[in-house]
C-alpha cells in the first residue's frame, strides 16, 4: 500500500513545542503540505509515565492517519522514547513511514563530535527512557554521554515569555554538569529547547555545537518522499493546517512565536 502523494505530511507534539520543527519542514520541504496536531491539553509530556505516554501516541497516530497522511512524524522527544514502536506499528498498516526526533539527532551528533563527549539536554521522561543513550551507542563511536533531566524546562519555555533573570539561571543550572563534562556537542532533547538556544550557547560557549530536532527530521523527510517518490508533485507552495486538544487562542498566541510564521485557523479538537 503506496500512500497519496497529494497527501500532507501529519505530525504530532505535546503542544507547541513541535512547531520548531515544523518551521524548519517549511523551510526544507516548501511545496508540501503538512497537519499539525498540538495535544496541548495533555501537555506537559515529559513527566508522564511510559504507560501514558504509548496512550498518546497511539491516539495521536490514529487521528492523524484517519485525516489522511503520507508521512507521520513524532515531533515530541518523549513520546519518541515511550511509544515510538507503537507509532511505526500502526502507521506501517497504512503504508506509512514514521520519522521521529531521536535517530536523526544522534546521527548528527555522532557525526560531529570531534572529542566524543555528547552531551543531552531532555525532559525526565525521554531520559529515564534511554532512547538517546542506545541511539548514539548504535552510532558504533564509543562516545561518552551526559545526559541531563530538565523536568522544569519546557514549561517555563511555554510559558516564561519573556525570558527573565531566573529562566536564565534554571537554564545556567541545567549546563552545570555538561560543562563539567566537557562536552563539545549538545543534543537539545526536546523540541521547546530550541527558544533558548542563545542561552545555552552563551553558557556553554561558542565552540559547543548544538544539535535540533528540525534540520535532522526535515533531511529525513525529504529522504524518504524522495525514495518513495511520494514528493508533492505542484511545485507550488504547501498549505499547513492546525489541529489542537486544549484552548485554541492560546495555542495560536504562543504557537506563532515558536512557528515564527502566522498560524492561521487551529481546530479544536
Amino acid at each position: 500500500m503506496t500512500p497519496d502523494r497529494s497527501l500532507p505530511i501529519a505530525m504530532f507534539d505535546s503542544g507547541v513545542g513541535g512547531l520548531t520543527v515544523l518551521h524548519e519542514c517549511l523551510v526544507s520541504l516548501p511545496t508540501e503540505d503538512f497537519l499539525y496536531l498540538g495535544d496541548s491539553a495533555n501537555f506537559p509530556y515529559g513527566t508522564k509515565s511510559p504507560e501514558e505516554l504509548r496512550e498518546l501516541v497511539v491516539a495521536n497516530t490514529e487521528l492523524l492517519l484517519d485525516r489522511g497522511a503520507k508521512l507521520l512524524v513524532v515531533a515530541c522527544n518523549s513520546a519518541t522514547s515511550a511509544g515510538a514502536e507503537e507509532a511505526r506499528r500502526i502507521a506501517g498498516a497504512h503504508g506509512v513511514e514514521v520519522v521521529t526526533v531521536i535517530g536523526p539527532e544522534a546521527e548528527i551528533a555522532a557525526a560531529i563530535t570531534e572529542t566524543g563527549r555528547v552531551g543531552v539536554l531532555a525532559t525526565p521522561a525521554t531520559v529515564e527512557g534511554g532512547a538517546y543513550h542506545r541511539a548514539l551507542e548504535a552510532q558504533g563511536r564509543g562516545l561518552e554521554v551526559t545526559e541531563v533531566a530538565a523536568p522544569d524546562l519546557a514549561p517555563i519555555i511555554q510559558n516564561g515569555f519573556p525570558f527573565d533573570q531566573a529562566v536564565v539561571d534554571k537554564v545556567r543550572s541545567y549546563c552545570e554538569p555538561l560543562r563539567a563534562a566537557s562536552i563539545d556537542t549538545l543534543i537539545l532533547g526536546c523540541t521547546h529547547y530550541p527558544l533558548v538556544a542563545p542561552m545555552l550557547q552563551r553558557i556553554l560557549g561558542r565552540d559547543v555545537r548544538l544539535v535540533t530536532a528540525g534540520h535532522a527530521i526535515a533531511a529525513s523527510a525529504q529522504r524518504i518522499l524522495e525514495a518513495g517518490s511520494l514528493e508533492a508533485g505542484s511545485g507550488e507552495e504547501g498549505e499547513y493546517r492546525f489541529l489542537c486538544t486544549g484552548d485554541v487562542e492560546s495555542f495560536r498566541e504562543l504557537g506563532t512565536r515558536f512557528l515564527q510564521m502566522p498560524l492561521g485557523p487551529v481546530e479544536r479538537l
